[in-house]
């Protein structure tokens, strides 16, 4: 494939800038971002208790990403990486691996993290980008509002209401190497009651398909998948107080997988994937709201192989669901001019059934219950003090409190400071606690073991969060920035140690080098600073900046059965920099041009990644909205790593120059 041509109309028109460009008062940001993820409150972004970066729809298009893990490059402090089996390594601060199980991720208030893993399944997600309304990313432990999993940081993915999307969508994306894609969507209504519904074709095959590994031996990489999902979403306003919402959505996803030459792993995976969620909404009054809602998920994925294995051929059958029915409530009250109170109360049971995975156990299922309350006083003009706690049970490790404190003080108008110390907790996966991995001949017998279930009941992993924070709004230079130094302890954490043959049944490998068990490890210490700003320093161009600065290090030590350190890579699990850069530029007849710079320093990635170099990547996008008979339509033309191959997740996922183009019209 010959990236050249299109490589050069991206690059020459994302730096042919005009020299000047007059400026007016219109131009600059009149007031700071409004976000609701922090607290579950309305609030500016300089009132926030804690750091928060905002991706929105100009953002999303301007980056010229189709991946919704991707977009997470553009905030500071996460690694994201494409594992392979349509899955991805998302990590913040480090600690990053295949499942990505410390920090919340939500869809209009859905949990959507597995309770097998504790994995983000990104692949099968029924959501498309185009119905993307913006992304609110709380950088920092948040479970005083949303609970165990809140812990290194909380996702918040809000999707646009049926009213926003009235009318039809028709986009389309064809690139190498094997990128396809095709989203329509139509919605109507009145005002008492809107709609929308989107269909989605999805076909990927995100790296080359030979790659080495550290060894310089040839890995064949099994990776085009294709994924449909539809989607739906009903808003009724009954009265001038109360409002309903209805979310649908199924998904199923035809993968390839694997590698060629590994029998026990399967060259076809299947995956299907289904939610309904109801949310209510009632205006009591000026002072007082309350919202509720119940959602229902499911997620099964299927694959098969044969396993040679001495002289007995096993079945590979890696069957998994997973199900979370979640009801919970929540009550905001206005006391007086200078306070508000929110309240909230949850419910959940989770399931997971996979024979192999819990081999014997049949379906495991648990149920939590959480309880908060935060509030926000405006102690004066210049002084807000915001103050709360989450109290959980949780099935495997009980009763845990998760407080926070925050002072955030005016220095000036347009600049904030923050101090706050916050607590989070994160209980273990079903997996974590209860896997037991096990390959069984046919008549029964078990033939290999994997993991065995945790020796004893794992304690939750323990954070204490401590950060300084800085927002600062200068209206003259069109300038947001967002800063915070934060020092991070966190204890107890899970990790994996090895363990002898005599725990574990594997006859034919009596070295038991793939035989492993939870425990809680050693202490870390996570420390560092990071940045964001929004820059508009001409009326047409916009630059979005981040960097991030991350030490790891260990406060104590745990050694396991080896007498090695559990997890001895984790203070390797970060970056030491991380920083990405975003221009777009506009100028007339509907042209846009941007371009992207996302350097990273080496990683090594946590389960089973690898240590991967230091890259940099460079993304262009052209585009030009026009108008197509009646309709407002948009072309785009997409070069990504340009002129750079790279490795991530594991040294044989090579990454390479690669373009698409779309088109998408509005009726």
């Amino acid at each position: 494939m010959s990236l050249k041509r299109p490589v050069l109309l991206c690059l020459m028109s994302a730096v042919a800038l005009p020299a000047h460009a007059a400026l007016t008062e219109s131009d600059f940001f009149d007031e700071m971002p409004v976000v609701l993820s922090a607290s579950r409150l309305s609030q500016p972004l300089d009132e926030a208790p804690a750091a928060v970066t905002v991706i929105d729809q100009e953002m999303i298009r301007a980056s010229g990403f189709r991946d919704i893990p991707d977009l997470l490059r553009l905030v500071p402090g996460f690694s994201v990486a494409y594992t392979r089996d349509n899955t991805w390594a998302v990590g913040y601060h480090g600690l990053g691996d295949a499942f990505s199980r410390r920090f919340q991720v939500l869809v209009d208030g859905r949990s959507i993290y597995s309770p097998h893993f504790g994995a983000v399944h990104w692949g099968d997600l029924p959501l498309a980008i185009e119905d993307i309304e913006r992304i609110e990313v709380v950088r920092g432990p948040n479970a005083v509002v949303y609970g165990s999993n809140a812990f290194l940081a909380v996702i918040n993915i809000i999707t646009q209401s049926a009213a926003q999307a009235k009318g039809g969508l028709a986009s389309v994306q064809y690139g190498e190497p094997g990128m396809a894609g095709l989203v329509a969507r139509y919605g109507g209504g009145d005002a008492d009651r809107s709609w929308r519904v989107t269909l989605s074709s999805q076909n990927r095959d995100r790296f080359e398909e030979v790659g080495y590994d550290g060894s310089g031996n040839p890995q064949y990489l099994r990776e085009r998948t294709r994924t449909f999902f539809v989607s739906g979403r009903t808003d009724w306003q009954l009265n001038p107080r109360d409002g309903l919402s209805l979310q649908w959505g199924v998904s199923d996803g035809n993968w390839h997988g694997g590698r060629e030459g590994e029998d026990d792993e399967p060259d076809r995976q299947d995956s299907n994937a289904g939610f309904l969620h109801l949310q209510y909404h009632r205006v009591a009054s000026a002072d007082r709201e309350w919202r509720g809602q119940v959602y229902y998920t499911r997620s099964r994925f299927d694959a098969n192989a044969l396993a040679i294995r001495g002289p007995f051929t096993v079945p590979i059958d890696q069957y998994l669901q997973q199900t979370r029915l979640n009801v919970d409530l929540q009550a905001m009250q206005r006391l007086g001019d200078s306070v508000r109170t929110l309240w909230a109360l949850e419910w959940r049971r989770e399931t997971v059934d996979s024979p192999q995975s819990y081999y014997g156990s049949g379906t495991l299922d648990g149920e939590l219950a959480r309880l908060s309350g935060n509030l926000e006083w405006h102690v004066s003009d210049d002084w807000l003090v915001q103050g709360g706690a989450m109290v959980e049970h949780h099935y495997y490790t009980g009763t845990d409190v998760s407080p926070r404190l925050a002072v955030n003080y005016t220095v000036h108008p347009g600049h904030t400071l923050r101090v706050s110390v916050s607590e989070a907790y994160r209980s273990p996966t079903f997996f974590e606690q209860d896997g037991n991995l096990n390959f069984v001949e046919s008549g029964g017998v078990i033939n290999d073991t994997f993991t065995i279930p945790a020796a004893t009941a794992l304690r939750p992993e323990r954070i204490l969060s401590r950060e300084i924070g800085y927002v600062g709004h200068i209206k003259s230079l069109a300038l947001e920035m967002n800063a915070r130094l934060f020092y991070d302890v966190l204890d107890d954490y899970i990790g994996s140690q090895r363990i002898t043959t005599t725990d574990c049944n594997e006859p034919l490998n009596p070295s038991g080098s793939k035989c492993f068990q939870s425990l809680n490890g050693s202490s870390l210490d996570l420390r560092g600073w990071e940045a964001e700003l929004h820059w508009r320093p001409l009326r047409r161009l916009d630059l979005y900046a981040q960097y991030a600065r991350v030490t790891i290090g260990y406060r104590d030590i745990v050694l396991d059965a080896q007498g090695t350190i559990v997890d001895d890579d984790l203070p390797y699990s970060a970056p030491r920099n991380n920083f990405g850069l975003l221009a777009s530029y506009r100028w007339g007849a509907g042209w846009q041009a941007s371009a992207g710079v996302y350097r990273t320093d080496g990683v090594m990635w946590l389960s089973d990644g690898d240590v991967t170099g230091g890259y940099t990547r460079v993304d262009t996008r052209l585009a030009r909205r026009f108008k197509w008979g009646s309709n407002d339509a948009e072309w785009a033309l997409v070069a990504q790593s340009i002129d750079n191959r790279y490795s991530e997740f594991r040294t044989e996922n090579v990454f390479g120059p690669k373009a698409y183009a779309s088109l998408s019209v509005n009726w």
